[in-house]
Parts: C-alpha cells; sequence; structure tokens
C-alpha cells in the first residue's frame, strides 16, 4: 500500500515537513509505503477552465501537476499538508489541487484522504476545512484523528514543540492506516460502490 504526501510549503525542512514526517513514521511502522511530493516553490498555473484535460488526458499546462498525476492514480491515500497564509492555503498549493483533480478522470472513489495545516496561531479551521472539500467531492473518505489535524508553530522546528499536534498527527496515521487496509479488506470482498450516471442540475437555464 502506498499513501502520497504533498507538501504545499515553500519552506524545505520547515514546520509543515516536520509535521509530515511524523506521520510518516508511523505509515513506515504499518508497512506503508510513503512519497511526498514539495509543490511549495513551484511556479503553478491556476485552473482556466479550458477543458482541454477532456481529450488531452492531462492538464494543458504540462508542469508539475502531470507530474504527479501518475502518483495520485497509483497510491492508496492522499495527505495535503500546508502552512495558513491569511487564513488560507497557499495560493499555489490551491492552483495545484485545481487542477490535480480537475483533470484527472481515474475514479478516485475510496482512496483515503488526510490534511494538515501549520500555523503560527490563527486559520487553521479555514484551511483544514478547504483542503477536506477536494475528497469530499471525489469520494474519497477522510481520516480523522482525536482533533482536527493541526500543528502549531512559526519559527522553524517550533512544530515539533507542539506536543498535542504532533500526538494528533500520529493518531492520524493510525487511523488513516487502518482505513486504508480495511478498505483493500473491503474492496476484495465486496468491490466499490455501485455508481450512478451523473445528474448535473443548472441554476440558470
Amino acid at each position: 500500500m502506498k499513501v502520497l504526501m504533498i507538501n504545499g510549503s515553500p519552506r524545505k525542512g520547515g514546520n509543515t515537513s516536520i509535521a509530515l514526517a511524523e506521520m510518516e513514521k508511523v505509515f513506515l511502522q504499518e508497512g506503508i509505503e510513503v512519497e511526498t511530493v514539495q509543490i511549495g516553490t513551484k511556479a503553478i498555473h491556476g485552473c482556466i477552465a479550458c477543458n482541454s484535460c477532456a481529450n488531452l488526458g492531462q492538464c494543458v499546462f504540462n508542469d508539475v501537476v502531470n507530474e504527479v498525476a501518475p502518483k495520485f492514480e497509483a497510491a492508496d491515500g492522499l495527505v495535503l499538508g500546508c502552512p495558513v497564509y491569511y487564513a488560507s492555503a497557499p495560493g499555489t498549493m490551491i492552483s495545484f489541487l485545481d487542477r490535480l483533480f480537475y483533470s484527472t478522470h481515474f475514479d478516485k472513489t475510496m482512496k483515503v484522504g488526510a490534511s494538515v495545516v501549520v500555523a503560527r496561531r490563527g486559520g487553521l479551521s479555514a484551511t483544514f476545512d478547504e483542503l477536506n472539500k477536494y475528497f469530499t467531492i471525489t469520494g474519497m473518505p477522510v481520516a480523522s484523528s482525536r482533533y482536527w489535524n493541526s500543528v502549531h508553530g512559526r519559527l522553524p522546528g517550533e512544530a515539533a514543540q507542539d506536543a498535542e499536534g504532533m500526538q494528533t498527527l500520529r493518531v492520524l496515521a493510525r487511523n488513516m492506516s487502518f482505513l486504508l487496509k480495511s478498505v483493500a479488506l473491503g474492496k476484495e470482498t465486496y468491490g466499490l460502490p455501485g455508481k450512478e450516471k451523473p445528474q448535473q442540475t443548472n441554476f440558470i437555464r
């Protein structure tokens, strides 16, 4: 089994990296492979709703989004981690996720998702909710912990001092590991849930 982790921070080795590394230790103990991709320093164009991906099979902007897409398809779970800027995820992270989820047409049903947010002080809950919306529109179950998946830290290394935050992430990783293994067993026994033809209702006709 494999988990793909996306680090939306522009700072290598920063507090977001510390938070994700805490989860990685648990995943490895659980026998789950981990790959982390850091996208925070990339120049990532936002989605322009051109719908070219419907014909191309990938985003029209051939950058890190298209590089990560096959990794996402092959993964059993996805962890999104980022710092909080202005009570929101960084713009680079949102541009990346908008295009990654919209341009990839493989079935994401029952891939397990989890989001992790890091901030000096405020905006954690809003950013946490913002990231989880990518999971809940694509049939991905969301792993939870004993508290919201947030860690406090501003200066390099301060996240490691947030004992409750670090514990929250360890619990999250264990719960996510259990979900990943349970989904795998369920798929073997029952397969994936049945599908219906999508119904789209526009408000203006």
